[in-house]
């Protein structure tokens, strides 16, 4: 018995499978069979009994088999943000890392009943924006195939192959959201800027560092008055055209809050690209074209401008290199505009004045060409062989899928993943059997273990707070040490839904006191540069704010018309007791008692202090650090010399 593979689905009955696992599902052998059995045909042959013929039918219609792996038919679904453990419509405050970590945004926004407030900076919502847009558009061009639904059956699903049978919380996966949740999700946002502090309610303070990682990407300092906080996340130290990573601003910090680290620890972005560049150039030579599925914004400027310099000295003059997005116009001239967001390099630039960007030379050239999508005017200024820079780097949606159909048979042509959150193996597998070469080149600027370990021992945090991911090495590298975090402390993991108590407590608050209330206050000086003063007062609490206030007096009786009675006497108000500070020395307190004639004195150390034992007047006297007490019976006038000698070294406030 053999499998039939069916041919690589068209961009009109594109599947999409959620990257979970980048294992491929073996073929399941009968005995006796001379070739492997189709997984769908297996399933039915299981799923016989539980369900009607009718059913199965059903789910046959979900359900795709592509050489020997299976996948479902239906429009794309987005997985959500987790929305059991918390009310997201209780979060007063979204901070907004980078343009990557906002696209579920709207789903937050316009569906949990969420009224806060969401911080970002401003290339972050603006390229963030474009992304949407594009994500949007794409999911527009997509047939308006019925959704598949049946498999997600909790009985079906555990039935299925993997990665399917896997999959998490798939009845809470949603559709593309439209623009106009887009714009109303996007008009909640709040522009911020580097170092710029934004209180918070009056309890903290939140203010956002450049990242490195990418145009306006950001970590956040989240601080009171006597605690800090640190969220790194998605952070880089290589020179790239973002500003660079601020240091400095994270040390001191309570707790730092580490994620977002390098999904490609082992894979080098500056080896990458040379292979990025030499396969790229390798394939032209033959005749072949290139397509490299991407990202609209991000790696994509560093691609270019490496290939910038790279066209030359390989003889690519003539190749056209084509950028072909919805948004591909506007990512590239935002990238020129947004001068103050880039490294120093790239912004003197702008000064001279010059394109901060090579790519901006490459379009003026014509080496380089944009189009909004590959119908109009692309079609008829194709040529090959060329390199085409498109998205969805998933290979489930977007133009990229039309090249894919066009080149996919020949293996003169040659596909380049160089971004990291898809595996390469789970994108290709709806294509197979595939002709073209394939090549993987991730390109993650993300800081590394290596990296990070050396940043932290910088800044020295008192705790940090990781995935447990990073606490152990990779399954498939467990020998690999160096691909883990090893820090001492050891920092405090935690995994998916899991709930921590930060290890700090807060132990003062800021109190603020007004001016004619601290002109009434007479400090006295306990010790040299240091004073202090007693003070009654009435403390106001409004939005976490503290302030004492002046004691109120009391309102004057309004006059009466009524027989007068006598008046009563106003409440005595005792002035308070004076403060005591100071410490009693030993030896200068033995010696005034021996010159007020007390001689017979047994002294005895303790934890606490000293035990004086008046022998004759049968007295004790416990001298403590903050306190002294005497214990004399029936012996008013001792007790009182003695009080009277213990106040003589302390200071009365």
């Amino acid at each position: 018995m053999s499998s039939s593979s069916n041919p690589p689905p068209s961009c009109w009955t594109v599947d999409w499978t959620p990257p979970l696992s980048s294992t491929s599902c073996p073929f399941l052998w009968c005995t006796g069979s001379i070739g492997p059995v189709s997984p769908v045909r297996m399933w039915m042959c299981l799923m016989r009994g539980y369900r009607s013929e009718e059913t199965l039918s059903v789910f046959v219609q979900e359900l795709k088999e592509c050489a020997g792996r299976v996948f479902v038919d239906s429009q794309p679904e987005f997985c959500l943000p987790e929305r059991e453990l918390l009310d997201l419509s209780t979060v007063d405050v979204i901070l907004v890392s980078n343009y990557h970590c906002m696209m579920a945004l709207p789903y937050i926004t316009e569906h949990t009943g969420f009224t806060g407030t969401v911080y970002a900076t401003e290339p972050t919502l603006q390229i963030g924006r474009l992304l949407m847009e594009e994500l949007v558009n794409f999911m527009e061009r997509v047939p308006k195939a019925q959704s598949a639904t049946c498999w997600k059956n909790k009985e079906i699903q555990r039935m299925l192959p993997g990665p399917l049978k896997d999959a998490v919380d798939v009845w809470t996966w949603k559709r593309s959201y439209s623009m106009q949740e887009v714009n109303s999700a996007l008009s909640k946002v709040q522009l911020v800027g580097y170092s710029q502090k934004v209180e918070l309610f009056g309890a903290v303070q939140v203010s956002p560092l450049s990242s490195g990682y990418s145009l306006g990407s950001s970590n956040w300092i989240i601080q009171s008055h006597h605690e800090k906080v640190s969220y790194v996340s998605g952070s880089s130290l290589l020179t790239t055209h973002p500003q660079p990573m601020d240091q400095s601003s994270l040390k001191n910090s309570d707790v730092l809050i580490l994620t977002g680290l390098t999904q490609m620890p082992t894979a080098n972005p500056d080896g990458m690209l040379g292979e990025f560049c030499s396969n790229l150039a390798m394939t032209i030579r033959a005749g072949g074209n290139v397509l490299v599925p991407c990202y609209s914004s991000g790696v994509i400027y560093d691609l270019l401008e490496c290939l910038y310099q790279f066209i030359d000295s390989a003889n690519l003059g003539t190749t056209p290199f084509y950028f072909i997005s919805p948004i591909a116009n506007s990512s590239l001239e935002f990238s020129q505009i947004f001068a103050e967001w880039l490294c120093h390099n790239k912004q003197s630039k702008v000064y001279l004045p010059e394109p901060p960007f090579p790519h901006a030379e490459l379009i003026q050239t014509n080496k380089l060409k944009h189009y909004s999508s590959i119908h109009g005017d692309f079609s008829s200024e194709f040529r090959q062989p060329c390199v085409v820079f498109t998205g969805h780097p998933s290979l489930r949606f977007g133009d990229v899928v039309h090249f894919m159909e066009l080149w996919g048979k020949s293996s003169l042509n040659t596909i380049i993943f160089t971004e990291p959150d898809f595996s390469y193996l789970d994108a290709l597998a709806p294509y197979q059997p595939l002709a073209m070469k394939c090549v993987y080149c991730p390109i993650d600027t993300r800081l590394n273990f290596h990296q990070v370990s050396k940043l932290l021992k910088e800044v020295q945090p008192l705790h940090v707070v990781c995935p447990e991911q990073y606490t152990q090495p990779p399954q498939s590298q467990s020998h690999r040490s160096d691909l883990m975090l090893e820090l001492h402390p050891p920092p405090m993991p935690y995994r998916r839904c899991s709930v921590l108590s930060l290890p700090f407590r807060r132990r003062y608050e800021r109190v603020y006191i007004l001016p004619e209330l601290a002109n009434s206050l007479v400090p006295s000086e306990i010790k040299p540069g240091v004073s202090l003063a007693t003070v009654s007062a009435v403390l106001h609490s409004k939005d976490n704010k503290h302030t004492l206030h002046s004691v109120p007096k009391p309102p004057p009786a309004p006059p009466s018309k009524k027989r007068k009675r006598v008046p009563e006497e106003p409440p005595v108000l005792l002035a308070p007791k004076p403060l005591l500070s100071g410490a009693v020395p030993l030896e200068a307190f033995l010696a005034t008692l021996q010159k007020h004639g007390i001689t017979e004195v047994k002294v005895e150390e303790t934890a606490d202090g000293h035990i004086l034992h008046l022998q004759a007047e049968d007295t004790l006297i416990q001298l403590e650090e903050d306190g002294t007490h005497i214990v004399c019976d029936n012996n008013e006038p001792l007790r009182t010399t003695l009080r009277d000698l213990v106040l003589r070294f302390l200071q009365k406030l």
